[in-house]
């Protein structure tokens, strides 16, 4: 395994949170076979229950006359590094917790809600999502390695 980087913040909507930006949480209890505990989107679609972004995104959006509270790219966990500097099918360890990457996440129209360029701007950095290979409970601060799964 490989030091990689940190977890800066992790956040988490339950069905009665619907708008960005996603709520700031202490902690995300990541299952295997479930997706994150009490998550709006838990036991739904099994390769996207973990949507991660790097602080990267933020800077773009940012560099660019954007300026966005963190959350508001619907992450679930937010690093230090870029995420997209990995090919699907990489792996992340958290602690106990292991994510594999499963696809880019397409950029959204409704970030155009913060602006109308956002969506373009992040055309190639809205995040990428991740399944759950391991269970386990991810909190800000928390080294990431590089895994081989």
């Amino acid at each position: 395994m490989r030091f990689i980087g940190k977890v800066i913040e992790t956040f988490s909507a339950t069905k009665e949170q619907s708008s960005l930006p996603r709520p700031k949480v202490k902690s995300l209890n990541l299952i295997k076979d479930h997706g994150i505990e009490f998550d709006k989107f838990a036991g739904k679609k099994l390769d996207q229950t973990v949507l991660i972004v790097g602080l990267k995104s933020y800077e773009i959006a940012r560099d660019n006359g954007v300026f966005l509270e963190y959350g508001s790219l619907g992450e679930n966990i937010l690093f230090d590094f870029d995420p997209h500097e990995f090919k699907v099918g990489s792996c992340f360890k958290i602690g106990e917790a292991i994510i594999q990457i499963t696809q880019i996440c397409t950029v959204c129209n409704h970030l155009a809600l913060f602006n109308e360029n956002l969506p373009k701007l992040l055309k190639e950095h809205r995040g990428v999502y991740c399944r759950i290979l391991n269970s386990g409970v991810v909190l800000s601060n928390m080294k990431v390695e590089e895994y081989i799964c």
